[in-house]
């Protein structure tokens, strides 16, 4: 029995014990559960901890909270939401905070700061000056700026990305942090830079190809190039690459090099060698090439073609390779071309502007720039210029391919033409210096006016012509308004200095001062002359041109010219009203003491009128004006026996030109002509009694008498990029009125020099230059000149515009019409640099070989013989 109610116990007993444990736990729930219950309290105050550099107040101000605010505790969104908001500032690296103590319903709270450093200095180590330099810029860390992990991993992927795009592949970053025991709460970034080599593309090699050769598809890849390679052959008529050392010594010694063949060794194993460094690995450039490629493909009419692989590997001389694999596809041509919803042109019209006919290889390429979808830089007409010269800027085209039938690709041209837009409101932005009315008055754009896109262009040419702003930054935005009908258009300009001094003196030589002072404003403001606020350092912002210039060789060599130009004279139209002064007096006195008895002395001035044409269309500008200039000389040789006395040039100017050129510094499209008709009137016509053969020199060219044309074309074309080829021709006559007189002593052609001899200017002579050669015609009546350049910009900042070219000139000058020959010229080519800096004008430098000063007889016979370096300053010469 008592075994029994023992075992009942022992079984009852875990069942007690489970219940109070269940019961225990229950109670320690609910214990929790009352602690953890939100409660709302009222901020009693707020204090703020490890706040060492700022503002206490401000940081509360920011937080959001206040004495007064009630909170929900130990959750609340309030408290939560200030944190959020502080740390969104990047001025901490921790943020807390505490509850300091509760008295009833009031919490007091203590907000706790660990504040980030700011940057007080940057250093680069492992580079050049310059590549810090340029680095300073791209980082674009600036002083004070706070420090964060974000901060320093952001600048050390600008870096690698600098000098990744460079061609060091392999550039390794790594930055330290160290405290500027000078400034509080500052640290100094040390980025060490390890650039390795650099990674050059070895080889590139293109498989799967047959309708294009290798070659001609690494030509589209612009920023992926293979190191250029001079492959040598030895002497028994084997390629070096897999050749033998012994027969490249051989080859090498045959032609002298025998220290190379020493180095051998060295050399890579195929014995190749670098160029050029044009061959850096670039992998943005290399994903926009294979882009290239295809489109190239695509313009061959392989609108399917495909890369179907491509590496980039390393091999044994630390440069790489890329292998490509091609997919050319099948050949696709133009088939039929259908147009739905136009009603202002008809398909005929539209399909010959198109140019685009059944059977045409396929080329995506041209089918959008015919279209207009793609704008031509040489401002060839579209399908989408034909609508939005009329107006209609809401005009939409959308070509779907109907129907693909074997090789043959079949279009319907779907047209949206909306309505015609009117233009509203015309916005002018950044024209600091200048005045408003200014660039307005050059707009094509005008508010009531249709919208025009060629009006658009136009209107950029003409504020680029202004020489007033960078020709590079001219910015125009369209916005339209569908919902009326309108659009407004914002123009934004970068003034830049467009101002030139001229500023240069010296004592010595026996000839007392010399040197050159003068100033040319081209933005020049009379009205503004008693405003000092719009003097900068003259009175600048309305467009008119004031120059003036002083030159000094002492008592040898003096001139003073002044010119003023008011572009638009009455302020309504177009009408630029010049006058210009000059005077100049010239010695060719071996002495300065001998200079007052033998002289040319010139005295003179002219005004002119210049108006733009409507007709044939505006781009034509007819000038015409009268200029008097008196000479005086003494003891002074110019032609034949005229030695003494005076001599009177009045003389009438017509001048028709034709202007489209885009930019001024650096023309990359548009031509420049103009026709030059200068006369003198008929005076031997007046005095048909008259005997000149018994009259001296000074009594026959008193009054000057004669004719002259001149005939001038530049023309400029896009090769590609901003490569730019100008070609040139210019021609000059001059004719007399009665035989017994002849030619005029004055205004005849010197061709040859630089085109900077300041005396032969003086005296009436139109100097025409020629890189190569000296001067070698000073009186002649006749003259051809033809130039043909290619340009590539190597610089287009306002500041300073740089661009080196490649020529080739021919040209000659007779004394008169009889002895004429137009294939009888002198020729050279060369290279040359133009620097444009605003307060000095074009800087030029060229060297130019003379193929035709090769003359044996005379010895000469070398290129240093043959050759000339040509200088010029403030402008392109003839």
């Amino acid at each position: 029995m008592h075994r029994k109610r023992l075992r009942s116990c022992l079984f009852i007993l875990p069942l007690l014990l489970c219940s109070l444990a269940v019961q225990a736990q229950l109670a320690q729930s609910a214990a929790a559960s009352d602690t953890h219950r939100q409660q709302e309290y009222e901020i009693g105050g707020i204090t703020v901890s490890g706040a060492q550099y700022l503002d206490q107040d401000l940081l509360l101000a920011v937080a959001g909270l206040k004495v007064g605010d009630k909170v929900r505790l130990p959750d609340d969104d309030g408290i939560a939401r200030a944190l959020r908001q502080l740390w969104k500032q990047d001025l901490f690296a921790n943020l807390r905070m505490d509850i300091t103590r509760i008295v009833g319903n009031k919490v007091f709270l203590d907000l706790v700061v660990e504040e980030r450093p700011k940057l007080s200095a940057k250093v680069f180590r492992g580079v050049r000056k310059s590549e810090a330099t340029e680095l300073n810029e791209k980082v674009d860390l600036r002083v004070s700026r706070v420090v964060t992990d974000a901060v320093k991993k952001e600048a050390m992927v600008r870096i690698r990305k600098f000098f990744v795009d460079k061609g060091y592949g392999k550039v390794k970053v790594t930055v330290k942090e160290q405290k500027d025991s000078n400034k509080v709460n500052s640290v100094i970034l040390t980025f060490y830079i390890n650039k390795g080599a650099k990674t050059h593309i070895n080889q590139i090699n293109i498989s799967g190809n047959e309708e294009a050769t290798a070659q001609r598809l690494k030509r589209t890849f612009k920023g992926t190039k293979e190191m250029s390679r001079l492959t040598l052959h030895p002497a028994d008529d084997r390629s070096v690459y897999g050749g033998t050392e012994r027969n490249t010594r051989e080859y090498f010694k045959h032609f002298g090099f025998l220290s190379l063949s020493k180095t051998l060794t060295q050399l890579d194993p195929y014995f190749r060698f670098k160029l050029f460094s044009g061959s850096k690995y670039n992998e943005r450039k290399y994903e926009e090439d294979k882009q290239s490629l295809i489109a190239y493909y695509n313009s061959l009419g392989y609108r399917d073609a495909a890369i179907l692989a491509d590496t980039v590997y390393p091999v044994r001389n630390g440069n790489l390779n890329v292998d490509l694999k091609v997919n050319e596809g099948s050949r696709y041509y133009f088939g039929d071309i259908s147009w739905r919803g136009n009603t202002k042109y008809t398909d005929e019209e539209l399909s010959r502007i198109l140019g685009i006919h059944k059977g045409d290889v396929y080329n995506s390429e041209l089918l959008e720039k015919r279209l207009g979808r793609q704008i031509s830089p040489d401002g060839s007409e579209d399908v989408s210029s034909l609508y939005m010269d009329d107006g209609y800027l809401f005009f939409n085209i959308d070509p779907v391919e109907a129907s693909i039938v074997h090789d043959t690709i079949n279009y319907e041209m779907r047209i949206t033409e909306g309505s015609q837009a009117t233009i509203g409101q015309v916005n002018i932005y950044g024209n600091d210096r200048t005045n408003e009315h200014v660039i307005r008055r050059e707009l094509r754009t005008v508010p009531g006016n249709k919208f025009s896109r060629a009006d658009l262009i136009r209107s950029q040419r003409e504020i680029a012509n202004l020489g007033f702003f960078d020709q590079e930054k001219i910015g125009i935005l369209p916005k339209p308004h569908p919902e009326n009908g309108t659009v407004d258009i914002d123009y934004t300009v970068v003034e830049k200095s467009s101002d030139q001094l001229q500023l240069s003196a010296g004592f010595g030589g026996g000839v007392n001062f010399y040197g050159n002072v003068g100033i040319a404003f081209s933005n020049f403001s009379v009205r503004n002359i008693f405003k000092p606020k719009y003097w900068d350092p003259l009175p600048v912002g309305d467009g008119q041109k004031f120059s003036i210039n002083y030159q000094s060789n002492g008592p040898l060599y003096n001139s003073f010219n002044t010119s003023f130009t008011e572009p638009w004279l009455g302020g309504k139209k177009p009408n630029a009203l010049t006058v210009s002064f000059v005077y100049s007096r010239y010695s060719a006195a071996s002495t300065p003491e001998l200079a007052t008895t033998s002289f040319l002395r010139q005295l003179g001035g002219g005004v002119s009128l210049s108006s733009r044409l409507k007709w044939p269309d505006d781009n034509f500008v007819l000038t015409y004006g009268v200029n008097y200039q008196n000479y005086l000389l003494r003891n002074y040789t110019l032609v034949d026996t005229f030695r003494n006395g005076y001599s009177n040039n009045l003389y009438f100017r017509l001048v028709l030109a034709r202007y489209t050129v885009d930019q001024p510094l650096y023309p990359r499209s548009g031509s420049d002509i103009s026709f030059t008709f200068q006369f003198t009137p008929p005076y031997s016509a007046f005095r048909e009694d008259r005997d000149y053969s018994t009259e001296t020199d000074d009594q026959r060219y008193k009054f000057i008498e004669y004719h002259k044309y001149r005939f001038k074309a530049d023309w400029y074309q896009r090769i590609v990029g901003n490569l730019v080829f100008k070609l040139s021709t210019k021609y000059g006559f001059m004719g007399y009125y009665n035989k017994e007189i002849g030619f005029s002593p004055f205004e005849r052609f010197q061709l040859g020099g630089d085109g900077l001899s300041g005396q032969s200017y003086f005296i009436g002579r139109d100097i025409i230059s020629q890189r190569g050669y000296e001067v070698y015609a000073s009186d002649a009546t006749i003259f051809n000149k033809y130039t043909a350049e290619v340009r590539y910009p190597f610089s287009l900042s306002p500041t300073s515009t740089i661009y080196g070219l490649a020529f080739f000139d021919a040209a000659n000058a007779w004394g008169s019409f009889k002895d004429y020959n137009p294939f009888k010229l002198n020729r050279d080519a060369g290279l040359g640099i133009r620097i444009f800096l605003p307060m000095f004008g074009l800087l030029g430098l060229d060297y130019g070989i003379g193929f035709d000063r090769y003359d044996p007889a005379n010895g000469v016979t070398s290129l240093k013989d043959m050759s000339k370096f040509t200088f010029m300053l403030g402008f392109e010469p003839d």
